[in-house]
């Protein structure tokens, strides 16, 4: 396989899975390893790709976020699981927000049946809601170009209107010490308010958002108990003392 080959399947993977090891590239590319690496480097200094212990991981520039198509194939088995599991917190006759994330995107098929309310600022989420005949209200507010998600002043002031018995939402990133992150300060305004509107607020993120930190801070770890995948221990605990854990294998 030629270089240019090779650089081009190396981001075709990144683009897939986000974080992927060496040993994964090795045999997708059939090349050895220490050409493997001698790509990364020349990626890496291209700023197409980010180095990490033993492999690689998507590059963004800094503040910059994915677009909803780029997330959704993310990690899409992990989100799968953590969604149904999310799923089990919602109770008949609850009026619950669903906030514009692609792992809540993937609970709506199994709240089909329940007699619930939604409340979502995600545009992508309506389609999916009316599928399963889910009565939903969308609030008001700019449409953000790469996440379809409302936002706003016009979006808060809507969404101040509702009261929850639950909200659900996607992040960017979770530390001990700076908490649920997100990238764009307005949209981490419409979840924070989310919370402060719910009786009880569930964090979905699986375990590439670990110890990663965004530029705007949703709420600490103790505001919403965290639903997520495959964690570290050493991170496990670091989160148990701040927070409720649910961990879907």
């Amino acid at each position: 396989m030629l270089t240019p080959e090779r650089h081009n399947k190396i981001l075709e993977m990144l683009a897939e899975k986000e974080v992927v090891p060496i040993q994964e590239l090795v045999e997708a590319t059939d090349a050895s390893e220490s050409t493997i690496r001698r790509d990364l480097s020349e990626l890496q200094k291209r700023k197409k790709l980010k180095r990490v212990h033993g492999g690689a991981e998507l590059f963004y520039q800094k503040g910059e976020e994915p677009s909803v198509a780029q997330k959704s194939s993310k990690h899409l088995p992990e989100k799968e699981r953590i969604a149904e599991y999310a799923a089990g917190f919602v109770n008949e006759d609850d009026r619950i927000f669903l906030d514009a994330g692609t792992t809540t995107l993937q609970m709506i098929k199994h709240l089909a049946g329940k007699n619930i309310m939604v409340v979502t600022n995600g545009i992508t989420h309506l389609e999916e809601l009316q599928k399963y005949e889910i009565p939903v209200y969308l609030t008001g507010g700019f449409v953000k170009y790469k996440t379809k998600a409302l936002i706003g002043s016009n979006a808060l002031e809507s969404l101040n209107s509702y009261r929850f018995d639950a909200c659900f939402m996607g992040v960017n990133g979770i530390q001990e010490e700076s908490g649920y992150t997100t990238p764009d300060p307005e949209e981490a305004a419409v979840k924070r308010l989310a919370i402060e509107l719910s009786q009880k607020a569930y964090v979905l993120a699986d375990s590439s958002k670990h110890d990663k930190a965004a530029f705007a801070k949703i709420a600490a770890l103790e505001e919403a108990v965290l639903i997520t995948d495959r964690i570290e221990s050493g991170l496990l605990n670091q989160y148990l003392e701040k927070t409720d854990v649910k961990v879907v294998e």
